[in-house]
């Protein structure tokens, strides 16, 4: 935006005497070009997985479903650099547990920034348009370690993109759940921030309106319907044609999406800040995990959203097109299940990059997603329990245990796209996932007292797929793809998967 300004300026001061319409001329093209800054829509770009798509691969996949805009939950340079003057705008991240650091180091601050923003600006060709300094820090499970340093570090950033040149360019924000605000009737017009960090959320708001950057806030209906089980189901979804409604004062409020976002435009409103603006940092529904988390629900979701942003619709505290990323592009089988099950299986395409589900985003000729294209697999074989196997064996409980807190379990258990399987089939399931991440290796199907053989035959049934894994190098980042938790034992849900099918 700064740039845009510069430009604006330059061409005024030199074209001033060739007239009003030529004036007018360089007014439309600098809105135009405004618009073009933020138009578009974007997704987050996860790779907490044991094999990830080749950055290259997921490049060609962003642009052949016309996604103009990408977050990414770190700077990985090989990630950047595969991003080189694809058109493609950049918002990267900066992970929670850098955050002592770059608040208490100025200099390590500009470290930060001279490697992992300006050189792949300056030398790459890579348009990155936003720092995300941290992923929701505020979160009730971090006990606030969190809070004294976050923006400290966003100002360290800030100062250190200023000493590059950098700050008319990239802007710092901090993506933040939507449990920051609140209402204590549920009316968007008496929202405010949680009054425990009240005048810290007052600070950063001022900031990011003192450099002209967003506030960033990740909004999830499907966690309204997870954690409350009387949630009204329609109250979800856009376009809601259930009796579940709020009338806030003449503005109805048919879903909740629309009803979380306005409680934060009451409460920069309220604050002195109403015209702050406001990017969705995450938005998405989960496919498997959960009774609620399915293929159907999904699409419905994911396409009712769709369908506002390319129709214009906002809310009703702002009308205008939301500016959002979806969650996500890929699902992530390495990601911490600590939020529940649900948390491997927010992507729009399967790990190997094919399309879960027919989604129009009105971003290009297609009316659904576009695969990846080049997408090299293991071979067609799984590892399944022996037909000649007991499930009296004492083995099988410690076996799936030990398989399911190495591999993902995820798609077993009540509502989910395995939910129906067998006793055999779970295990079966478990062993598959197990042989599948370790690259279908010989002794990665050699489970105690012969339980387990290598078929040709694919055990896939129903909704439930086995799937065979793509091949790529097992290399997990470090970074979470979204929804900050760190990684905990999947051994808990093996032991609750045990009692209920064996």
């Amino acid at each position: 935006m700064g740039l845009v300004k510069g430009v604006a300026l330059s061409t005024r001061q030199r074209q001033r005497p060739l007239g009003l319409a030529l004036c007018c001329l360089y007014i439309l093209q600098l809105l135009l070009l405004l618009l073009s800054s933020v138009s578009g829509i974007g997704v987050n770009w996860g790779t907490q997985a044991t094999h990830p798509l080749p950055p290259s691969t997921v490049v060609s996949m962003l642009r052949d479903n016309g996604f103009q805009k990408v977050k990414l939950f770190d700077a990985d340079s090989a990630t950047l650099n595969a991003f080189a003057n694809s058109g493609i705008q950049i918002m990267v991240g900066i992970p929670n547990d850098m955050l002592y650091t770059l608040a208490n180091s100025e200099q390590a601050a500009e470290n930060w920034v001279a490697k992992n923003v300006s050189s792949h600006i300056s030398s790459g060709g890579v348009d990155i348009r936003y720092v995300a300094v941290g992923n929701e820090p505020f979160l009730s499970a971090y006990n606030g370690s969190f809070l004294g340093i976050t923006l400290p570090a966003l100002q360290n950033i800030q100062s250190a993109l200023t000493k590059a040149g950098l700050d008319t360019r990239v802007k710092v924000t901090v993506p933040l759940n939507a449990d920051v605000y609140e209402s204590p009737t549920n009316l968007p017009s008496d929202g405010n921030f949680r009054s425990d960090i009240q005048d810290l959320m007052l600070s950063i708001v001022k900031f990011l309106s003192d450099n002209g950057a967003p506030f960033t806030v990740n909004i999830y209906p499907f966690i309204s319907l997870y954690t409350n089980p009387n949630f009204p189901l329609g109250f979800a979804f856009f376009n809601n044609r259930s009796s579940s409604s709020l009338n806030d004062g003449g503005k109805i409020y048919d879903n909740v999406f629309d009803a979380n976002h306005d409680t934060l435009v009451w409460a920069l409103q309220k604050n002195g800040y109403g015209n702050l603006s406001i990017v969705i940092g995450e938005i998405g529904w989960p496919t498997d995990g959960d009774k609620n988390a399915n293929l159907n629900y999904a699409q419905q979701f994911n396409q009712g959203f769709m369908n506002n942003v390319n129709a214009g619709k906002g809310t009703p505290m702002r009308p205008a097109p939301v500016d959002a990323y979806l969650f996500s592009l890929v699902d992530e089988d390495a990601k911490s299940i600590q939020p529940g099950n649900f948390e491997r299986h927010w992507g729009l395409f399967y790990l190997d990059g094919q399309p879960k589900y027919a989604l129009s985003l009105g971003t290009t000729n297609s009316n659904g997603l576009v695969p990846a294209r080049g997408v090299s697999y293991l071979a067609q074989k799984w590892c399944i329990m022996s037909p000649s196997a007991s499930l009296d064996d004492p083995q099988v409980a410690p076996s799936v245990s030990y398989a399911c807190a190495s591999a993902d379990c995820t798609s077993l258990g009540y509502g989910t796209s395995c939910g129906d399987l067998s006793a055999q089939g779970n295990i079966s399931y478990a062993f598959n996932s197990y042989y599948q991440q370790n690259n279908q290796l010989e002794s990665a199907c050699r489970f105690p007292n012969n339980l387990s053989v290598v078929t040709s035959n694919d055990p896939s049934t129903g909704t439930c797929k086995f799937r065979i894994m793509i091949q790529s190098q097992t290399v997990t980042s470090g970074v979470e793809g979204g929804r900050g938790f760190s990684m905990s034992s999947f051994v808990t849900f093996a032991v609750a998967f045990l009692s209920a099918f064996l």
